[in-house]
C-alpha cells in the first residue's frame, strides 16, 4: 500500500500539513519506508488545487492520503479515484491536549 502524507517540509520528521491541497510537500511511503518526496506544484495558486493534487498522487498509485484536513471538492475526487483518506490533526493545540491527558 502506498501512503501519501501532506507535509510542511521535505523531511520525514516534519509535521502533517493542515490543508491537503496546499501542502508544500507530499511524502510517499510504501512498506513503512519513505520512497519519494514530491514538492506540491499546487501549493500556491488559484482554485483547483485539490483536483490537481489527487491527480498527481493517483499517477503515483497512492492508495491512502493523510492530511490535517480535506476540502469537500478534494474528498469528492478522492472517492471518484477510489482512494482512501485520513485526517490527522497534529497542530500545537492537539499536541498540548494530548500531553495534558498523558
Amino acid at each position: 500500500m502506498k501512503i501519501a502524507v501532506a507535509s510542511e517540509k521535505n523531511d520525514i520528521k516534519a509535521e502533517i500539513y493542515p490543508t491537503a491541497g496546499r501542502a508544500p510537500y507530499y511524502l510517499i511511503f510504501e512498506d513503512k519506508k519513505l520512497i519519494k518526496s514530491i514538492k506540491n506544484p499546487f501549493a500556491i495558486g488559484g482554485g483547483g488545487a485539490g483536483y490537481g493534487v489527487i491527480q498527481m498522487l493517483s499517477n503515483e498509485n497512492v492508495d491512502l492520503v493523510i492530511s490535517g484536513n480535506f476540502g469537500p471538492n478534494m474528498i469528492t475526487v478522492l472517492k471518484e479515484k477510489e482512494m482512501k483518506y485520513t485526517i490527522i490533526d497534529y497542530t500545537a493545540k492537539s499536541r498540548s491536549r494530548s500531553k495534558a491527558i498523558a
